[in-house]
């Protein structure tokens, strides 16, 4: 199944006949992957391109495991300096597939808009919308709206965070609660960083306005503890875990759950790593555990 099925198709009327592809899958036992993609060793299935907007950018891929047995879901954003990036880099969903769906998951990899169409907020505003339209599509494959878990990497880490932080944006985009959020070496205060020696691109991706970079800090979104938080951090960076750790203190002050993993791991590795055998993979599973996803 591709997007030119879906082509010309508002975002509800593609999202419903999503679904109706996705329950024959299900039920006739199809494959919807190319071969050579990064399920090709797997039994898993995979609907791709699946509306949630109408912006061509607004689509995500839903992969299903081999057996389908009251599922759990994990929705994932790639990173990308909120200018670049695609949800099918294998970085983002090869390791992660593998390991998720063969352990009875849905694994759905998001695309949004990018700057400069979209500014950070707006791009918060389609993650939510994904989120959304992915747990209304859960039922079709005997899964829960609620037993998801946001996950992103980077830039989307930052998204996934502003999301946790501060609910509102999902719900009022029609998501409901998910059980945690697993940050993959994200941002957390916009206004910290804008006010340090920073590189070139987050200039043009946030501007000089003081009130913006609060907007889209998560740190300062913060008003009541969000669901349960896992902050992967690159201890290979002098400012990675630091952040984080200021985060997390933020969200105990409030009465929540926010737990720091350093990795000494790169920036890029934090991401393409996850999934493989190891004591990485094996602290995210505990996380996921402790939330009430396994």
């Amino acid at each position: 199944m591709s997007k030119s099925s879906f082509t010309g198709l508002g975002g509800r009327t593609g999202r419903a006949l999503a679904v109706l592809a996705l329950g024959l899958f299900v039920a006739l036992g199809l494959s919807a992957l190319p071969s050579g993609g990064s399920l090709a060793q797997s039994d898993g299935r995979v609907l791709r391109d699946v509306e949630y907007g109408a912006n061509p950018m607004q689509t995500m891929d839903i992969y299903l495991p081999p057996k389908l047995d009251d599922p759990p879901a994990i929705l994932m954003l790639h990173g990308g300096a909120w200018m670049v990036g695609d949800k099918t880099v294998d970085d983002v969903v090869a390791n992660k597939t593998r390991h998720w769906l063969d352990r009875g998951y849905v694994f759905i990899s998001v695309n949004t808009r990018l700057m400069p169409e979209a500014d950070p907020l707006e791009q918060a505003e389609d993650l939510a919308a994904a989120l959304a339209a992915a747990q209304s599509m859960a039922g079709s494959w005997g899964g829960d709206p609620g037993r998801f878990v946001l996950m992103g990497h980077s830039s989307g880490g930052h998204l996934a965070a502003l999301l946790a932080a501060d609910p509102d944006i999902a719900s009022r985009n029609g998501a409901v609660p998910w059980l945690g959020t697993v940050v993959l070496d994200g941002g957390y205060d916009i206004s910290e960083l804008m006010g340090r020696k920073h590189m070139a691109f987050y200039d043009k991706v946030f501007g000089d306005d003081p009130e913006f970079w609060r907007d889209a800090s998560p740190l300062h979104r913060l008003a009541d503890p969000p669901a349960p938080m896992l902050l992967v951090c690159s201890s290979l960076s002098a400012t990675a875990c630091p952040r984080a750790e200021a985060f997390a203190d933020r969200v105990g002050d409030l009465g929540g759950r926010a737990t720091v993993l350093p990795e000494a791991l790169s920036h890029s590795a934090i991401n393409a790593d996850l999934g493989l055998a190891g004591k990485y993979t094996d602290s995210v599973d505990m996380f996921l555990a402790s939330v009430g996803l396994l």
